[in-house]
Order: structure tokens, then C-alpha cells, then sequence
């Protein structure tokens, strides 16, 4: 039906035009043709279809100059976008909403345009999403009158220390081992692990000794006609111990893709927690909020990559999570216009839902195919 009433405005107002040349024309006024549609025009531009009808090519100073005009409205736009992005929460959204779209970019191309700019910064500068050092710390093998061998089990340690007092009686202090492993060359050793965010390729390395070494590929081969999932942990055990940023490649193409599949999930989050207002906020205004809170989450994520470049990762962190917890707070105050305890109450919520049960998951997921791909392909 919309579309049968455009074709009736459209045919209406091309007759509209040629009746007027033509009334014109009885008058001696003499009518072009434009360029593009061939309907009579009768001013600098055509009225069916917009076209000027002066489009420079005879002149290279009409042309510089529609050129020059064209860079500076572009990047008018774009400023205007990037200041309301950063600095006026909820503005980008609210604008759509309001029908204000002209001077800002489109919602879905900002964020495609911003997830492009955050991952080829990372490929140009060698920043690495993730990378894990694996550490190796020798135990002492203890044997007992039949000969069976143990070491100390570390959960024992960390529980019993801990806040637990009913740790002892279900987390046993030594756990068996295999004879021959416990009489391997070089001794037993225990692992670890420590988690580096947004630091250069190659800047940390696992320093295990040769016998280390050497237990983390035997356990590989132990596990080779075993399960699926132990032969892969092992093997990419083995990868992140001679580099520890072997799982940065297969996240950096995962992510992305992860993250795009929640934005419609955390728009229906906000349609839910505002299910009362739905006659004033349709789905897509939801949706596009949604796109703006995770385009300035990429856009933090760029300066958490340069401010981990001065300080510790665990302080660029804290950073991150307190700035973009507080945009999207007074983001959704500006957006929903509602009182400040109704948008803390919804802000919690909706944070927590959305980090529990899509966020913490789907990353989860994410390690799981970095590790496992191969296997489930």
C-alpha cells in the first residue's frame, strides 16, 4: 500500500512538472532536459529527481570545490558523532528516536566502522587480546608403605587456607599419581597459569625448565588415544607454553562475531525492563541504543589498550568497567528519561542479567573454540 502511494505522489508530481514546462513553453520560455531522468527542469535542481543541473564538468573550480564541500560535511558528521558518542550518553539514540538522524552516523555503521578501527589497530601495533603464561613450580613425590606415589594437591592448600573450614572433609591434601610419572627424569612439576591483557605480542614467555617441558608433552602423548577434549587441552597447553599468545589469533576472529550475535539479546533485555513504555519505544529504538552502548564499549576498549601501555593491566581494567558502567548508567538515564533510583534499579539488573547469562557464556564459548576448534570443525 506505502509503496502503491509513492508511485502515485512520484507519477504526480512528474505530470505536475512537464504541465508547468509546458505552460512555459507556450510562453516562449525555453525548458533543458535533466541529465538523469530526462523531465523538464525548471530551476537549478531537477524536482523529480534532485540532480543540479550544473554537475562541474566544465569547470574544475566548481568541481574542487563541491569536492571540498563534500570532506567538510562529511567530517562535520563524523565530529558530531564522536563528541555526542563520548561525551553525551544516550544523545546518539535519543536523537534517532526523535527523528534527528541527519547529523549523526548511522547507528550499525558507527559500530562496524568502530569494531574495524579497534581490531586493525590491534594487528598494526601487535597488541594482543589475551595472552598466557604458563609457570612450572617442582612438588615432592611422597610414597607410601605399598609404594604408591602422591603429591600435594593445591586445591587442598588454597581451600583449607581459605574461607572455608569444611575443606578437609572433601578435598584430600595429596593425590595420587602413576608410578612412572612420579619417577620421571627431572621430577614432578604443577602448573599455573597468569592471564595478560592488551599487551605486545611477544613481550611475555614461559620459562619452563627442560623436565617441565618435556611433562607437558608426555601428558599430550598420554592423552592421544584418549578423550577428544584432554587431547586437545594438552596440546594447546603445549602451544601456549612455547607461545603465549597461540589462542590471540582464534579469539580476535571469534569475538567479534560473539559479540554482534548479544546486541539483539541485550536490546530485548531493555524492551522487557521496558515493557511498559513500549508504545513510546519500539524495538528498533531499543536495538539502536543497544548498538551505542557496545560501539563506546569499543571505543574504551582502544583507550584501555593505550592507557595498559602505562599502567597495569589490572588498573586499565578497573578503569574500563568503571567508565563504561557509569556511560551506560547516564546513558540510559538520558534515553528512558526516567528518575535516577528507577534507572540505578534497571541498570542493575539489566548489567547483571546480561553479564551472567550472555556476556560471561559466550566468552566462555569463545575459549572453548579457541581451544577446541579444530576438534568440533
Amino acid at each position: 500500500m506505502t509503496g502503491d502511494v509513492e508511485a502515485i505522489l512520484e507519477t504526480g508530481a512528474a505530470a505536475a512538472v512537464e504541465a508547468a514546462a509546458s505552460a512555459l513553453a507556450e510562453r516562449g520560455t525555453a525548458t533543458a532536459t535533466c541529465a538523469n531522468c530526462a523531465k523538464p527542469l525548471l530551476g537549478p535542481f531537477c524536482a523529480v529527481c534532485g540532480q543540479p543541473v550544473t554537475t562541474g564538468r566544465r569547470s574544475v573550480h566548481t568541481l574542487l570545490y563541491a569536492f571540498v564541500k563534500d570532506v567538510i560535511n562529511f567530517d562535520s558528521r563524523i565530529m558530531r558523532t564522536a563528541r555526542a558518542l563520548l561525551f553525551q550518553p544516550g544523545e546518539l539514540p535519543k536523537a534517532f528516536r526523535e527523528g534527528r538522524t541527519q547529523p549523526y552516523v548511522p547507528a550499525i555503521r558507527l559500530y562496524l566502522f568502530v569494531t574495524l578501527v579497534f581490531f586493525v589497530l590491534l594487528g598494526v601495533t601487535g597488541i594482543a587480546l589475551f595472552q598466557i603464561e604458563v609457570t612450572a613450580k617442582p612438588v615432592k613425590v611422597t610414597w607410601d608403605s605399598k609404594g604408591n606415589a602422591f603429591i600435594p594437591n593445591a586445591s587442598y592448600a588454597s581451600e583449607v587456607e581459605g574461607a572455608d573450614p569444611d575443606a578437609r572433609k572433601y578435598i584430600k591434601p595429596f593425590v595420587a599419581i602413576p608410578r612412572e610419572k612420579a619417577l620421571r627424569a627431572g621430577g614432578v612439576f604443577t602448573f599455573s597459569t597468569k592471564e595478560h591483557f592488551f599487551a605486545p605480542i611477544g613481550r611475555f614467555h614461559s620459562n619452563l625448565p627442560a623436565a617441565a617441558r618435556q611433562q607437558l608433552l608426555d601428558s599430550e602423548k598420554d592423552e592421544r588415544g584418549g578423550g577428544i577434549f584432554n587431547r586437545d587441552f594438552y596440546a594447546t597447553a603445549n602451544r601456549i607454553a612455547a607461545d603465549p599468545a597461540a589462542l590471540n589469533g582464534p579469539m580476535t576472529t571469534w569475538i567479534p562475531r560473539a559479540l554482534f550475535l548479544l546486541l539483539p539479546l541485550y536490546a530485548l533485555l531493555l524492551a522487557l525492563f521496558h515493557i511498559r513504555r513500549r508504545k513510546d519505544f519500539y524495538l528498533v529504538d531499543h536495538v539502536v541504543f543497544s548498538f551505542s552502548i557496545h560501539t563506546f564499549t569499543f571505543v574504551t576498549l582502544m583507550l584501555s589498550v593505550a592507557l595498559a601501555q602505562l599502567v597495569s593491566g589490572g588498573m586499565a581494567a578497573t578503569i574500563f568497567f568503571v567508565v563504561l558502567s557509569l556511560y551506560i548508567f547516564l546513558a540510559m538515564k538520558r534515553f528512558y528519561e526516567q528518575g535516577w533510583v528507577a534507572t540505578a534499579v534497571k541498570f542493575v539488573f539489566i548489567s547483571a542479567i546480561y553479564t551472567i547469562f550472555f556476556l560471561l557464556p559466550a566468552l566462555l564459548g569463545v575459549l572453548a573454540l579457541s581451544i577446541f576448534g579444530d576438534s568440533l570443525g
